[in-house]
This record gives structure tokens, sequence and C-alpha cells, in this order.
């Protein structure tokens, strides 16, 4: 697979919706996750990520404006353990409930499916990361219709095993604007990790779309100690 320039799939796609990148550094030293939400709507937007234990809660940025709470309040990243989980849903609280539980991601994802968001159905994307023995394994997940066709309920599961220092995955839930919103389609995109986690941050927050780019959270984690770096970036200040 042939490895992508992060900043250029951002910059060439005015509406990616929610994405999820996973990898590690180039010094190979980091674990690295980011989750980003965009918008369109005005509810969509008045948004901002708050940190909620170690991980994050998004929130409305004015109350008196928001006019659905239904799929865009959510808690995005959830600790279980030495597991990290980052979703664009609810569904963070299904996968740590029932992991909880000893059920395993894949498990813990055949309760859900896409959104009930006609016509659009988007994607339910979803992480994990697993810290053992000063190193770290991760998953994806996408929960599609088939389609547009919601009758059916397409479930694919990818999993990365000793992550190659300076490569990450990304996957987001449009493949650009449109009128349904078109989902995400393949594999998660095998991208290039380079950077600090200032310098990272800041090349997907300058590289989402101007318009529409909502919020960014951004995570390195030291694979030797376990010791966390967070950044929260929020249009809505």
């Amino acid at each position: 697979m042939k490895k992508l320039d992060l900043a250029k799939e951002l910059s060439t796609n005015a509406y990616p919706g929610r994405g999820i990148v996973i990898g590690k550094s180039a010094d190979g030293k980091y674990a690295v996750t980011a989750y980003f939400i965009m918008g369109r709507s005005e509810n969509s937007r008045n948004r901002v990520f708050v940190e909620e234990g170690r991980g994050i809660r998004t929130q409305a940025f004015d109350p008196s404006k928001l006019s659905d709470p239904h799929l865009i309040i959510y808690a995005p990243v959830r600790v279980l353990g030495n597991k990290l989980i980052v979703t664009n849903g609810d569904q963070t609280d299904t996968i740590y409930e029932l992991m909880d539980k000893q059920f395993t991601f894949e498990q813990s994802l055949r309760t859900r499916e896409f959104e009930d968001d006609a016509p659009n159905y988007t994607p339910r994307i979803s992480g994990i990361l697993r810290f053992e023995d000063a190193g770290f394994n991760y998953a994806m997940s996408i929960l599609k219709s088939a389609n547009g066709n919601p009758d059916s309920c397409q479930r694919y599961t990818f999993a990365y095993a000793n992550p190659i220092a300076g490569e990450g995955h990304f996957i987001h839930t449009y493949m650009g604007d449109g009128s349904p919103l078109p989902s995400f389609e393949g594999e998660p995109k095998l991208v290039e990790i380079k950077g600090s986690i200032d310098e990272f941050t800041d090349m997907l927050w300058n590289n989402l779309n101007a318009d529409n780019k909502v919020s960014l959270f951004v995570r390195y984690v030291d694979l030797a100690d376990g010791t966390e770096e967070t950044r929260i970036v929020n249009k809505n200040k």
C-alpha cells in the first residue's frame, strides 16, 4: 500500500467528516492518536472538546444554540486499563463497558450499527490502542451501510501488530462533501507520522478545511514509561 501524505489527504478533501489517526512516531518513542470533528450545520459546529478524566467529551460551545444533542454530544476518547479507545460516537461507551466485561473490541461493536441519520447513514469509526511491555498494537473498525442501503450493516475490522515507526493509519467518515454524504471506502489509509506532538497537531489543524473544522484531539503516549501528552484545539473559543 502506498504511504500517503496526511497533510495532502486533509487539504484536498473539504469534508472528510470525522477522522481517526493511529500510529507510531518517527523516532519510535510514542504511540500517536488523533481525532477530529467537522461540521456543516450550526448545531454540529457549535461544539468544543473538553477533557474528562483521561479522555475527552464533546460539549456545546453555546448551550442556547444546541438544537439536538443526538449524535453530536458524546465521549470520543476513554481509557480502560491499558487500552485507549477513540471513536466518532457513543460507541466509545459501548466498547468501554463491554470490554470491561471481557468482550473483544470486535464483539463489542457487533452490538452497534451505522448512525441513524438518513440519508447519510454516517459510518461509525472506532480505534483502540493496547499497551503492553513497552510496546503497543492497535485496531480500527468501520460500521457502514450497504452503499447507502440501511437494510444491511457492513462491518470491517483492521488490526495492526508491532506498528512501524513513522507510520500510521487514517480512517474517516466521508469520501468528501455531497448530498447524501458518500461513506468512506476501503481500508484505513497508510499515512506518514512525523514531528513532535505540537508539529503533528499544527499539521493536522492547518490542513483541515477552515470553514468546516470544529475540534481536534492529539495524544502522544511515551512507550517507555506510559506518560501521556495531549493537545486539544477548538475553533470556538
